[in-house]
């Protein structure tokens, strides 16, 4: 690692909705608290359970009826995300005593650039201290922190020590750190790319890392490229802040330009089944289905469609933003983001919604 290096802090906070709701109904606190749907009613899912509801196997996305069973006597609550987004905004204040280079990821998760602080504070970790510190005085809630020198290792040092956790991934033991990692921890590694490389007995970033970069291309097309420099602890994403807007989605910046279609059209699903869970978790439809696209050369497009009905369903979504492609890409594509946005929104349709979506010490 070269002395150059980032100081990137990757905020999460400890079951958002839940601990909320605990914060905010004293009767609460101590006890299983589910926040989603009801397990009486239809199709019910949980957004967030507390820690106390965890250690019955109550997680995230499972259906209602299910975290019912493993835990009778949780409390169910609704969803008040108006106050979650409240919430949230505060959060982003406190970031934004120390950084403007802020990335926020949903409402209860964000990476901050703090290389160059704006209290000239220097210290990354002291940051995150102060950040959690901040948090836990002024909203009664808690935060875990990954502290390192990319986004990449920043996000999963944060849930390393969850609640109220804060580590620290040194540069120089970032190396080591992703030699030990799972390989379905890497970014871009799904079940079945997983699987495949089980089936090679690569089974961590060791086993990875004895793989030249042209073997690893040959075994696994462009994301190759991309693991044998993530597995060296080198990820060069940069912190992208950007303003709220009156429009849902979610977009992403591949490791590596995107230059077939299949590859553009499994990157779109996934963006779209993001979107989708943010549209059900928020009670919301659009009108308009917009697809974003930048190049390798920086040059941005967007393309819309716009429909008589709002929808937020994923088939139909997923084609049209599909189609958008088809209809934009040059002959010889190189991409290097892709988003997808809903807007236009109608009234909200009542139905279920779905979740939200230490090394050595050194001078960091």
């Amino acid at each position: 690692m070269n002395k150059g290096y980032r100081k990137i802090i990757h905020i999460d906070m400890d079951a958002f909705y839940a601990s909320v709701e605990q914060r905010d109904n004293p009767e609460y606190r101590g006890k299983p608290v589910v926040v989603g749907g009801s397990p009486e009613g239809r199709g019910g899912v949980v957004a967030t359970a507390s820690y106390e509801a965890r250690q019955f196997g109550v997680h995230s996305a499972m259906p209602s009826k299910k975290a019912f069973q493993l835990c009778p006597q949780a409390i169910f609550v609704r969803p008040r995300f108006e106050v979650y987004k409240q919430v949230s905004q505060k959060i982003r204040a406190i970031f934004r005593r120390y950084t403007d280079l802020i990335e926020p990821l949903s409402l209860d998760e964000a990476y901050l650039d703090v290389t160059q602080d704006k209290l000239s504070i220097g210290s990354a970790i002291d940051i995150a201290k102060q950040i959690k510190l901040a948090i836990k005085n002024e909203l009664q809630l808690t935060a875990s922190a990954g502290v390192s020198v990319n986004k990449f290792v920043a996000k999963i040092a944060s849930d390393m020590h969850k609640p109220d956790g804060l580590t620290f991934i040194a540069p120089s033991v970032v190396e080591a750190f992703m030699e030990k990692l799972p390989v379905e921890k890497f970014f871009g590694v799904g079940k079945v790319t997983a699987e495949k490389m089980k089936n090679m007995q690569l089974y961590t970033g060791a086993d990875l890392k004895k793989l030249t970069e042209e073997e690893l291309v040959r075994y696994f097309g462009k994301p190759g490229r991309f693991y044998y420099r993530i597995v060296r602890g080198i990820d060069e994403r940069e912190v992208q802040p950007h303003r709220e807007t009156k429009s849902l989605g979610a977009e992403d910046t591949f490791p590596y330009d995107l230059e077939q279609t299949d590859e553009m059209h499994a990157e779109l699903d996934k963006i779209t089944h993001t979107v989708c869970e943010r549209l059900q978790r928020y009670n919301l439809q659009g009108r308009t289905v917009t697809l974003k696209i930048k190049y390798s050369d920086f040059k941005q497009v967007t393309r819309s469609r716009s429909f008589s009905q709002p929808v937020n369903d994923k088939n139909i979504i997923f084609s049209t933003v599909t189609q958008l492609l088809a209809d934009a890409l040059p002959d010889s594509p190189k991409i290097r983001l892709l988003g997808v946005s809903l807007s236009n929104f109608g009234e909200a349709v009542v139905r279920s919604r779905k979740p939200d979506l230490p090394g050595q010490m050194e001078l960091f």
